[in-house]
């Protein structure tokens, strides 16, 4: 009888070191809580901007950890960084600044970075003062990015490109866009190939910037649109072409970290706390959302082992993505149920972003339906 593969590595215990780093962290969160620093917030990853809060984690060294000392960095683990940053997002913390530069642009500079781009964007990075977006899907172009229309176009010195980015989060705030382009026509029995990955400065001549405004009035996505924007060789990342293998090695660094199970972990928290002082009446569904909430992180922690050990960790990524965003809404889902009637405005409205936010969760990174099909390919099942 032959057996599936095992789609997602075994979790190492976390060693005394990364243990006293985390509570390093949980100190200086108590400490930014005590002095009323930030509110903690449903999708603090993606909606919680604050630069000061940046620079203060930047100051204590917690940005750029797996960038090397030679770019500014400090050259620690992945698993130094997944231990930060899931405290970060456990307490509800304001990271959305640096989120993208910081979990994705850094490590893919790494592995396909000039030297050039890797000293002009890493140690603006670490300081916590270089802020990036994604320019993945497009309006037409979502979770199949091999459709994107966006086009490159050789000209002297460089590329002109032109199309329009959607779900843009933070444009309208960052220095730089990590944009994913057609360079070549679609060839029908190879839809992946032809694409190609630049580095768009977000003050070019031709780009437009407008708000994607959610029904509740909050704003972090956004539309950019580009025509003809002119982009010099030196900031083609990679090479031209590879861009779909960039974008995929790229995606394991977006889809497998702790944000995809703890968006929510705020209102989790608090639906405990809640229970336990005989506010809410018990109910055994807090049980089981906390028992997955506890099984997506050991599959998180063990992709990022996998990332620090070089190895593929796509497929095992869209594991993690797919069961702990489902969780997420779950969690949200309970919690309003649960306190409809409760007295309690602060953490009612917690629960209320929560909703609001609750539909987003299976969609970004590349829809839930799409990494279903990932993960059966796998499996051999397609």
């Amino acid at each position: 009888m032959s057996t599936l593969p095992r789609l997602v590595p075994p979790c190492s215990p976390e060693a005394p070191e990364l243990r006293a780093l985390r509570e390093q962290v949980r100190e200086f969160l108590d400490e930014q809580r005590a002095v009323g620093a930030f509110t903690p917030h449903v999708d603090c990853w993606i909606s919680g901007w604050d630069e000061e809060f940046t620079a203060a984690l930047a100051a204590r060294g917690w940005l750029g950890l797996t960038v090397p000392e030679e770019y500014g960095g400090h050259g620690k683990s992945f698993l130094h960084r997944y231990v930060v940053t899931e405290e970060l997002l456990a307490a509800g913390a304001p990271v959305a600044a640096h989120w993208v530069g910081d979990r994705q642009i850094a490590p893919s500079l790494l592995k396909y970075g000039t030297e050039e781009q890797r000293h002009a964007f890493l140690p603006g990075i670490v300081r916590g003062e270089r802020f990036f977006a994604i320019g993945m899907s497009e309006p037409d172009s979502g979770s199949d990015l091999a459709s994107v229309r966006t086009r490159a176009v050789r000209v002297e010195d460089g590329w002109r490109i032109t199309g329009t980015k959607v779900w843009t989060s933070g444009a309208h705030r960052s220095h730089a866009l990590m944009l994913l382009a057609r360079t070549s026509p679609v060839d029908p029995e190879h839809r992946h190939a032809g694409l190609s990955q630049f580095i768009v400065d977000l003050n070019s001549p031709g780009l437009t910037i407008r708000p994607i405004h959610w029904m509740n009035g909050e704003h972090h996505f956004n539309e950019v649109s580009l025509d003809e924007v002119f982009v010099p060789d030196d900031r083609v990342f990679g090479e031209i072409g590879n861009g779909w293998k960039q974008v995929t090695s790229e995606l394991g660094f977006e889809r497998s970290g702790p944000e995809r199970t703890l968006s929510t972990f705020p209102v989790l928290a608090g639906l405990a706390d809640r229970m336990g002082r005989g506010e809410l009446p018990p109910d055994p569904a807090l049980g089981r959302l906390v028992a997955r909430v506890a099984g997506a992180r050991q599959m998180s922690a063990a992709v990022a082992g996998q990332l620090q050990r070089h190895l593929p960790a796509d497929v095992a990524a869209a594991v993690v993505k797919v069961l702990g965003t489902a969780t997420e809404g779950d969690i949200a889902d309970l919690a309003d149920l649960l306190c409809e009637d409760t007295t309690d405005q602060g953490f009612r409205d917690l629960v209320q972003t929560a909703v609001d936010h609750r539909p987003g969760f299976t969609i970004r990174g590349g829809t839930n339906e799409i990494l279903r099909g990932v993960i059966a390919r796998e499996l051999g099942l397609r």
